[in-house]
């Protein structure tokens, strides 16, 4: 027995919390913070919700009965007879779910609509309206790297230019929660992973998600086990600019966000607005003799340009790393877009900070300044670490999520003080050292138990360093081999170093340590 066909009518008619919901089928894959969200969403709808997963969280399948909502658990390396038999008319699949997973290749060809929890957003997402009628701004955020930075940062300055603003989505926070918070929002910043935009690519229908304003910061080989090859990362990443209302912003320092905007079918009259490190044209923002312009969102654009602040400044509040910059040139970008005053945005920069585990100094010692970069966790990511932090002792491995690390190694890595090397895809990393950095040290570390790894790293890293060094911790991979997280990884190393900076305290306190105190007992 295959699903029955789904009817185009019925579906092109829910694009609005108000509309007839009621009785619809739906399977929600997974029961993630996203797939409970999408889940309770469609439960309050009316709709008639089966819920398949490997395995339940214990809290949310707690909930499953007070929302009436149903679960099926299993094996899904196979098309589960119960999923068959429910006959969904909609698929609402959490973002871990790949295009080749059974159960999303088994909806399509069975001509069952796919969605994902952005889509659903987008169709209610008029629970909520503003005072004038209209439900919030949605402003889209993508990148292979400094996607939560600059939704956080984007966010804040909406927040500082007096809108009511959050940022939603990959971030942490579901979109759908946001829909539905009573309070309401004047806009949203939404960040998207490569994942939820495949999902978004697949979209029909009447009303497709059209934002106010989007970004992808940069690209760079990622996730490429779960798209199937670099081409189709990309055209995921692209369809962050599909019907883009106000503006569409590029990195002008990649030329693969450039053709994305090119290539994409937005709303008349959108505009393409630039940003990098350097001079700007007009429609763009950049940096002038240390001064972050903006030359795009104001009249005389050709002639004229705004101060937004001063290199001198961030660099005073830790955010003048040149990836972080950029971040926030793109974040400005965006606030401006919204007609965010460049005083709000100095003011939102000057209470900013950045996320744990992002260039988080976490030791100063003996001269050495311990850094924990664990969330750069592919090689785009830890090239701009390495970029700030040159000639580093680089630790370096973990999971490399079918990525070639080895320009990396030959680009970055080459200037590095030493290497440590870590995770289960040691053995590539040190052959791309062997082949191109062959006069950089390495070291690997081979500890296979989680509470060895890191105490071992800071052991040989402390050996290291000398007055003036940088041991960073920007793995340029995945951390799931040996950590729980990438927080995880970046706790227990920023732990080992406390625990040798702690050591050392104690030896200086330790009258036998210290051959003055000796000579003079």
């Amino acid at each position: 027995m295959s699903a029955r066909p789904r009817s185009e009518s019925r579906l092109d008619d829910l694009t609005s919390w108000r509309a007839d919901w009621r009785g619809l089928r739906v399977a929600v894959l997974g029961l993630s913070v996203t797939g409970f969200s999408v889940a309770d969403t469609l439960a309050e709808l009316g709709a008639d919700v089966l819920i398949v997963t490997e395995k339940a969280d214990g809290e949310y399948e707690r909930l499953l009965p007070v929302i009436g909502a149903r679960l099926w658990t299993g094996s899904l390396e196979g098309v589960p007879q119960d999923l068959v038999d429910f006959a969904p008319e909609v698929v609402v699949a959490s973002p871990g779910f790949a295009p080749a997973h059974p159960l999303i290749r088994w909806a399509q060809e069975s001509g069952v609509a796919v969605w994902g929890d952005i889509e659903l957003a987008w169709r209610v997402r008029d629970k909520v309206l503003r005072a004038d009628g209209s439900p919030a701004d949605w402003i889209l955020v993508t990148g292979t790297n400094g996607k939560t930075t600059t939704t956080r940062l984007a966010a804040t300055m909406l927040v500082e230019g007096g809108l009511r603003a959050a940022p939603v989505g990959n971030i942490g926070t579901p979109v759908l929660d946001a829909v539905r918070d009573p309070s309401g929002f004047d806009a949203l910043v939404v960040e998207l992973s490569s994942h939820q935009l495949w999902y978004l690519g697949l979209q029909g229908g009447p009303d497709p998600v059209s934002p106010h304003a989007s970004v992808c910061l940069n690209l760079a080989d990622d996730h490429l086990e779960w798209h199937g090859s670099a081409e189709a990362y990309r055209d995921a990443k692209a369809h962050v600019y599909d019907n883009t209302r106000v503006a569409c912003v590029y990195n002008k320092a990649d030329a693969a966000t450039r053709r994305m905007v090119e290539d994409a079918e937005v709303v008349e009259g959108a505009r393409a607005i630039g940003f990098d490190l350097g001079v700007p044209g007009p429609s763009d923002l950049g940096v002038v003799d240390g001064i972050l312009v903006d030359r795009a969102f104001l009249e005389d654009r050709r002639t004229s340009a705004l101060e937004l602040t001063t290199v001198a400044e961030l660099a005073g509040l830790g955010l003048a790393a040149p990836h972080v910059v950029a971040n926030i040139l793109a974040a400005s970008a965006l606030a401006r877009s919204l007609d965010v005053g460049p005083a709000a945005i100095r003011e939102a920069l000057r209470g900013f900070r950045l996320d744990p585990h992002r260039i988080e100094v976490v030791g100063l010692a003996a001269g050495v300044t311990w850094v924990d970069d664990s969330k750069a966790t592919n090689p785009h990511a830890a090239a701009s670490s390495l970029a700030a932090y040159p000639g580093a002792v680089w630790i370096v491995g973990g999971l490399l999520k079918g990525v070639d690390i080895t320009e990396l190694v030959a680009t970055r890595g080459a200037g590095a003080k030493a290497a440590i090397v870590i995770g289960v895809d040691r053995e590539p990393v040190v052959s791309a050292f062997a082949r191109h950095a062959s006069g950089v040290p390495v070291f690997e570390v081979d500890a296979d138990e989680t509470e060895q790894v890191m105490a071992r790293v800071v052991e040989l890293a402390a050996g290291i360093a000398r007055d003036g060094d940088v041991v960073l911790l920007a793995p340029a991979a995945a951390s799931f081999d040996q950590f729980a997280s990438y927080a995880d990884r970046g706790r227990r190393f920023a732990a080992a170093v406390s625990d040798l900076i702690g050591a050392g305290a104690e030896d200086d306190d330790d009258p036998a340590a210290d051959p003055s105190s000796a000579d003079d007992a």
